[in-house]
Parts: C-alpha cells; structure tokens; sequence
C-alpha cells in the first residue's frame, strides 16, 4: 500500500491532528495565503456541492426561492438592531478606503487617505440587516407576504483560531431570510426549517442530530428562539450543524418593515432566519471517518463506485476495457456515478489505497483471472470487506451495497451516540461523566447564572433543550431548584 498516501495520524494520538491530515491528504482543503481563510479544493467542493444541490432542492420544496444581496453592509445598518450588532462587533471585517496608489518610495502600493469612505462598509457576517432595509420597500400590504427568500453566499466572520472547515474567516453557507403576517407563520416556518436540516443530516449525512432549541445565552443575536441540530463527533464532541432562528418582531421594528392586514391596520411583520454552512463538511468527517481515511455516505460521495482493472499487458487491459464498458454503463443507467480507472500511471495497490483514503463507498476490481471467470472483486469502505461476485447482476448489486452502507453508516454513528450519552442527578457526577465526553442529559433550573457557572467549571455548554424524548421535570443538579426538563450538555466545536 502507498505509505506516503495513507500515513493519517491515528484518532488515539491526536483527534486534531487526524482530522487536519485527513482534510489535506484526502485533497479537500488547504490554508490560504490569506490567514484563516482556506481552499476548497474540487474533490471537497465536489461534496458540498451535493450537499448544495439537495438542499437546494428542499428549499425550493418547501416554496422558497433564491435571491443575492451585497456582500457590504453599511455600518449605520448594524447599529439598528442592538443585540444583533453587540453579537457580532468583534467579527466583523471593516472597509473604510476605496482606492489604493503607488507608493511614493516606488515600492508597492499603500492605501490612499484621499479615499476614505464617508460611512465604513462591513463584509457580511450575516445578512439580516441588509435583506430586512430591502424588504421594507418589498412589502406594504397582507398581499405581499409571507416572503420566503434563500440566499446562497460567503461570509465573513474574523476568526484568531481556526481549522478548516469548522471554524474559518471566510466560509461558504446557505442563508433563509423568511417573512411572514403573523407570529404562528414564522414560528412554524422556523420550526419547518429545523426539520429539514434535521432530515438532511439523517438521511444524507448519515449522522443522526439531537433537535433542540437554544438556551437564551447561546441563542443567535436577535432572535427570540434559535433551533438547533447537534451531532455528536467521533471524539465525544458536540458539533453545531444547523440553527433556525425565530426573530420575532425585532428586525422589523428596527427597520420600520410594516404591512397593512385585511382590515387596514399597520403591523409590523414577523421574521426567521436559518442557515447551514461549509461546516457540514467537518461534521461529515468527523461523524464517520477512520484511521484509514474518509468514509463518506453513499449519498454525498462525488464518486460511489470506483472500478480499477488489474493487468499484465495491453491486451489484456483492452479485454477488461471492454467488460467493464458494459458494466459502467448499467451502474450509470442506475444513477450511480462510477468511475473507471485505467491510467498506466499508478500501479493499482496506490489506486486502491487512495481512493480508500478518499471514502469512495464502492471499489470493483478486475483482473484476467476475474474476467475469464465472469467474476469481479467487490470491496465496502465502511467495513473494508471484499468478496469476489459474479459480474451477471453486478449492477442491482452494487445498487443495493450502497444502501446497505448508507444504512450501516448511519447505524455505526447512532449506536455510538448512544453509548456516549448519560442521564445524570449530581453535579459531582456530572463534572466526572464530562471528561468521558459525549451527550451529558441533566437538570438545570433555567437561569443564566447556573449555566454560566457550570460552562466556567467543566467547559460543558447547553447545547439544546431537546425537543424530543423525556420531558420528566425534576431538579437542578447543581442548586436544587425547579427544572422543566432535562436539557443536552457536551463539550464542543
């Protein structure tokens, strides 16, 4: 096998450094020239863009539609909303010139204090203020609602501490900007969303999410509700992969965004926001992966079956050229993507390896003894299991070996989740059960303070108060007092 290809640090030394080799040697991303910001590179971007296509498509199901607005944000727009600027000044990427000259040394270029800009413009670090100053001049009357517009864009969050994907300067995301006549609209609409995002992870990433809404310390600036979908990686981490916000009233008040109901009385409209990012692209490693590579969801992979013919001379690799022909053509009459590997410049034992360390689901190989006995070897990524199968049906078979490790992927990450999930009643337990890692299920009495304290002692945040499951009130671990319910606590990204 290709050691120089396959040589991952291993999760049991260092979880962070195996994810950082993987994104890079599996040829995702890479650090930029421009520090904090990463490249895509085509075989990750080949992923999102799966991820992209099947949301999109949810999206539009659900009757939204997709517009763009300007990457700048005039500053006097993000003083309108309080708590939406107070949560994001300290991100926030600034323009205050528009020209650069020569500088008078001959040595480059400086900025030129000539063109200062009467107002600072800010690269978006998210969208709400501008798209709501539009909509104020999109709606007037009953007639014009509900809106229900999806932005696809980047963002610009200024990051000191980053690692690719999870957590960068710039990265690429999804934004829903809803509004709606009444307060049941939006809030069902934010509920909707919560949904979909929830079905996407399940049955396309594979990775089964805790549904939940936020405390109201770690809600999203502005809203009065931020739902949530926490999954839970391979290192006992939670990961946030997808928020849906109900924003009330706040946004429209703060730019004046009223329509005149079925009666003529003026209402301020009501609003959500939603939104996942590039960040689904770490919860998908970090979900599945191994010491050997990725292990991507047949669902997601750019490619779902790879085939590489074993050969001893050119002859013999034109026979097998031809009986693979056939068998590339069925596999795509199916709609499964497949690639044919054929290139004499990588022996096949460096092929075989870098597609196991790229997650393709799927390999065929052929050699000459294979293609006189009709046969072709099969081998899974998420088990590394081969077999040698007739190639008569190859086709229906390999259809049904990818749902099958859809299906197992899925498994294998929710039976792990819950053998790292715990119900505890001390908060001596708790502090113990939380170096374990994994999803810690405990009583809080709702307060601020109490969850502050135990953030500050263990590191461990409410990731979300579940929507689902037990709903047994009982008391706060930690002061004893009243709680509705337990709530989801974890160690996170």
């Amino acid at each position: 096998m290709a050691k120089e290809l396959k040589e991952l640090t291993p999760r049991s030394v260092s979880y962070s450094q195996w994810y950082q080799d993987l994104v890079i040697k599996a040829d995702l991303a890479e650090n930029s020239a421009v520090r904090g910001c990463m490249v895509i590179k085509p075989y990750g971007y080949a992923i999102w863009e799966k991820m992209q296509r099947i949301l999109d498509d949810k999206f539009k199901e659900t009757g939204h539609s997709n517009a763009y607005f300007p990457l700048f944000i005039p500053k006097s727009f993000l003083s309108k909303e309080a708590e939406h600027v107070e949560g994001f000044a300290k991100e926030c990427a600034v323009v205050t010139h528009y020209r650069l000259k020569t500088n008078h040394d001959g040595t480059g270029v400086v900025v030129d204090p000539e063109a200062k800009l009467e107002e600072e413009l800010i690269v978006r670090p998210t969208s709400e203020t501008i798209i709501w100053n539009t909509y104020r001049n999109w709606i007037q009357s009953y007639r014009d609602l509900p809106i229900l517009v999806n932005q696809w864009a980047n963002v610009v969050r200024w990051e000191m501490r980053t690692r690719l994907f999870l957590r960068t300067a710039e990265f690429l995301w999804q934004e829903g900007h809803t509004a709606h006549a009444t307060k049941d609209e939006a809030e069902a609409e934010a509920r909707q969303m919560l949904e979909v995002y929830a079905d996407f992870a399940e049955k396309y990433m594979a990775m089964p999410v805790v549904k939940g809404v936020k405390s109201a310390s770690e809600r999203f600036a502005g809203a009065l509700d931020t739902y949530t979908i926490e999954g839970l990686m391979q290192d006992g981490k939670a990961l946030q992969s997808g928020t849906s916000h109900f924003l009330g009233q706040n946004f429209a008040k703060a730019f004046d965004v009223k329509y005149i109901d079925k009666t003529g009385k003026s209402e301020y409209v009501w609003a959500t926001s939603w939104g996942v990012s590039t960040r689904l692209m770490g919860a998908l490693i970090m979900s599945h992966s191994d010491d050997n590579g990725l292990v991507l969801p047949p669902k997601l992979a750019p490619i779902q079956v790879v085939i590489v013919p074993i050969y001893k001379n050119d002859e013999q690799l034109k026979l097998i050229d031809e009986k693979i022909s056939g068998i590339v053509a069925g596999l795509k009459a199916l709609g499964i993507s497949v690639k044919y590997d054929n290139a004499d410049n990588k022996k096949p034992g460096w092929k075989f390896a870098e597609y196991e360390l790229k997650g393709v689901p799927v390999r065929l190989a052929m050699g000459g003894r294979d293609m006189e006995n009709n046969t072709i070897e099969v081998m899974r990524r998420d088990k590394l299991e081969k077999e040698t199968v007739s190639c008569e049906g190859i086709e229906a078979y390999v259809k049904n070996l990818l749902d099958d490790i859809q299906e197992n992927i899925f498994k294998k990450a929710f039976d792990y989740r819950a053998a790292n999930t715990v119900s505890v009643d001390s908060y001596d337990e708790f502090k113990q059960k939380i170096e374990d890692g994994g999803f810690i299920l405990a009583h809080w009495d709702g307060t601020a303070e109490t969850e502050e304290l135990i953030k500050n002692e263990t590191k461990a945040t409410i990731r979300c108060i579940p929507l689902e499951g037990d709903k047994t009130p009982g008391v706060c671990m930690v002061t004893g007092k009243p709680s509705a319910q337990r709530v989801v606590f974890a160690r996170a990204y």
